[in-house]
C-alpha cells in the first residue's frame, strides 16, 4: 500500500509512528494502543486535543465570547444574519454548507471568495435573496405568500480580513450542504424530500452551481444529478464524477453522477449526464447504517432512468419494502442498491471521497466512510460509541495538510469536561476523535446591541449546530458557520501543534 492510498488518519497515524510531531499528547506506544482498542470495540474513542484544552476566546470583531477554543487560536467573526449586504438588503440566516471556490490575487493582496448556503424554507417576501440568479420567484404554494427563503450568498476575504457579502442565488429551498468543484465553482444542494409544487409551477429538490462572480449564477436546476433530499456533494477530479449523499432517515442512498463532459467547466454539468445510486457488490439491499470500525464493502453502481421521478414505495430483490422514498431511491432499491440511515457531509482528498452519515454507527451517533475511489472499496473509519465521543457529525471537511474536522449537529449538544454546547472535533492520527472547539454564544439583547448586531438574536444558542467547515488553501485559516443566529467565523492559529 503506497502512502496515496493511505486515509487521512491512516497516514497521520503512520507519521506520528516515526516521531513527527502531529500527535504531541499521544506516543507512539500509546496510539497504536488506541487504534488496537478503536478495531477491537468497533468504534472510535475520545482522547486529549493535540491542540490542547479549550477555553472561550472573545471575538476579535465584536469582541463577545462566541467559540472555545484552544490557547493561541483567534478569529474574525462576519456575515450575522441581520447585517447589511452589498445590495443594501439584511442577511438571511440560516448558514450551512460553505466553501472557498477562489483563491486569487488582487495585486499585493490575496482574495478569497466563499460561498455560503442559507437554509431556509419559507419566508417573507422581505427575505427573499434577490440574486441576478433566480430559480422560483414564486410563492411557495398558491395558499401562502411566503417565497423560498433559501440560496446562496458570496463572502470576499481579503489579506485576513472580511470584506463584503453578496447575493448569489435566489428562489431556493433549504440549501444545506453541496461542494466545491475543481473549476472555481460551488454545488449547491436543496434538501427537500417532496413532489410538492409551488404556484409557479416548479419543484424543488436540485442541485443548482453557483459561481465566484454572482452575475455568472444562473438559477439552472442540474435536473440529470437527481431531485431527492440532497446533503451534500464532491466531485472527484480524476474522472470528472459527482458523488452525493441523500438525508432521509432509513432511505439515504449514496449516488454519483456521471457527467457528459468530464473535463469539467461552469455549466458542464448541466449539460447532461448518467445517475448512479450505489449497490454492495454481492449483497441486496445493503443496510450500512450499523457501521463499526474497519467493517469495508465493495460499490457497483446501478443506473437511475429517471433523477425527476415522483417519490414512492418499493420492494427491493431483499424483500425489504421502503415506503414514501424519492423516486431515484426506489429505482435504485428496486436494483439491490444500498442505503445509509442520514448521509450527510462528503469530501474529496488524495484519491478517496469520506462521507459522514450522521446517525450511522452502533448507536447512532454518526459513522464516517473512506471511499476509495480507485478499487471502489467503502470502509469505516469512524464509528461513534456515545453523544461525549462524538454527537452526530453533519458536515465535515479535510484539510490542506489531510486530517478531518467534522461539524457536530445532534438535537441535544453534549456536555463535556468544557460544558454545554455543540463542537467541532478533529479525528486524531490513530482514527480517535478529539474536541477543537465549541459553541459559546449565549448572549444578551444589551451586549448584542453594543455590537451593533440584532437584538433579537439574544438568546442561549450554544445548542446550535456548527456547518460549513472549510479551508483556506494554504491552511491558514478555518472558515466555519453556526447556523443559528447565523454567523461565519474566520479561525486562524498554531496548527502546526496538530493534524489539522
Amino acid at each position: 500500500m503506497t502512502d496515496k492510498e493511505l486515509s487521512p488518519s491512516r497516514r497521520n497515524l503512520l507519521k506520528g509512528l516515526a516521531g513527527a510531531s502531529a500527535l504531541p499528547f499521544v506516543g507512539a506506544f500509546a496510539a497504536m494502543q488506541a487504534q488496537q482498542a478503536m478495531a477491537a470495540n468497533g468504534s472510535t474513542t475520545l482522547v486529549d486535543s493535540p491542540y490542547g484544552p479549550i477555553a472561550p476566546v472573545n471575538d476579535l470583531s465584536t469582541g463577545l465570547p462566541l467559540l472555545q477554543l484552544p490557547a493561541g487560536f483567534s478569529y474574525k467573526s462576519f456575515g450575522w444574519r441581520g447585517d447589511l449586504m452589498t445590495d443594501g438588503k439584511t442577511c438571511p440566516g440560516g448558514h450551512d454548507g460553505m466553501g472557498v471556490i477562489a483563491s486569487r490575487k488582487v495585486g499585493r493582496s490575496t482574495e478569497l471568495v466563499l460561498v455560503r448556503n442559507h437554509e431556509i424554507g419559507g419566508t417573507g417576501a422581505g427575505n427573499f435573496i434577490n440574486a441576478i440568479g433566480v430559480y422560483d420567484g414564486g410563492n411557495v404554494s398558491n395558499s401562502t405568500a411566503n417565497k423560498f427563503g433559501g440560496g446562496t450568498t458570496n463572502l470576499l476575504f481579503r489579506d485576513g480580513s472580511w470584506v463584503s457579502m453578496t447575493p448569489s442565488l435566489g428562489g431556493t429551498q433549504t440549501n444545506c450542504a453541496g461542494g466545491i468543484t475543481p473549476w472555481g465553482t460551488w454545488l449547491t444542494c436543496e434538501e427537500v424530500g417532496s413532489d410538492a409544487v409551488s404556484a409557479s409551477g416548479k419543484k424543488h429538490g436540485y442541485v443548482f452551481e453557483v459561481t465566484a462572480d454572482p452575475a455568472q449564477t444562473t438559477g439552472q436546476p442540474i435536473i440529470g444529478m437527481g431531485r431527492f433530499a440532497h446533503e451534500a456533494a464532491a466531485v472527484d477530479p480524476a474522472t470528472g464524477f459527482v458523488y452525493q449523499t441523500e438525508d432521509s432517515s432509513g432511505k439515504s442512498g449514496f449516488y454519483r453522477y456521471v457527467p457528459d463532459i468530464r473535463t469539467g467547466a461552469p455549466g458542464s454539468l448541466a449539460r447532461g449526464g448518467i445517475l448512479q445510486m450505489a449497490r454492495v457488490r454481492g449483497v441486496q439491499n445493503a443496510n450500512l447504517a450499523v457501521a463499526s470500525v474497519n467493517a469495508s464493502y465493495e460499490l457497483e453502481w446501478v443506473p437511475i432512468a429517471n433523477p425527476d421521478a415522483d417519490r414512492g414505495n418499493a420492494t427491493g430483490p431483499s424483500g425489504v419494502t421502503i415506503t414514501n422514498a424519492a423516486g431515484p431511491f426506489v429505482q435504485g432499491w428496486l436494483q439491490g442498491a444500498a442505503r445509509m440511515n442520514r448521509g450527510e457531509g462528503i469530501w474529496y482528498a488524495q484519491g478517496k471521497m469520506y462521507v459522514m452519515d450522521t446517525s450511522g454507527g452502533a448507536v447512532q451517533r454518526g459513522a464516517i466512510w473512506e471511499l476509495d475511489l480507485a478499487t471502489q472499496v467503502l470502509k469505516c473509519i469512524y464509528s461513534s460509541p456515545s453523544p461525549l465521543v462524538g454527537n452526530m457529525g453533519d458536515n465535515l471537511t479535510v484539510s490542506p495538510r489531510n486530517a478531518i474536522l467534522i461539524c457536530e449537529d445532534a438535537s441535544t449538544a453534549a456536555t463535556d469536561m468544557y460544558g454545554f454546547g455543540q463542537r467541532l472535533m478533529g479525528l486524531t492520527g490513530a482514527g480517535d476523535a478529539y474536541i477543537f472547539a465549541k459553541n459559546n454564544i449565549n448572549l444578551t439583547a444589551a451586549q448584542l446591541q453594543g455590537a451593533g448586531k440584532l437584538a433579537s438574536l439574544a438568546d442561549d444558542h450554544r445548542d446550535n449546530e456548527f456547518a460549513g467547515a472549510c479551508f483556506d488553501p494554504t491552511g491558514r485559516y478555518l472558515f466555519v458557520n453556526i447556523q443559528t443566529p447565523g454567523v461565519t467565523f474566520a479561525i486562524s492559529g498554531p496548527w502546526a501543534k496538530g493534524p489539522l
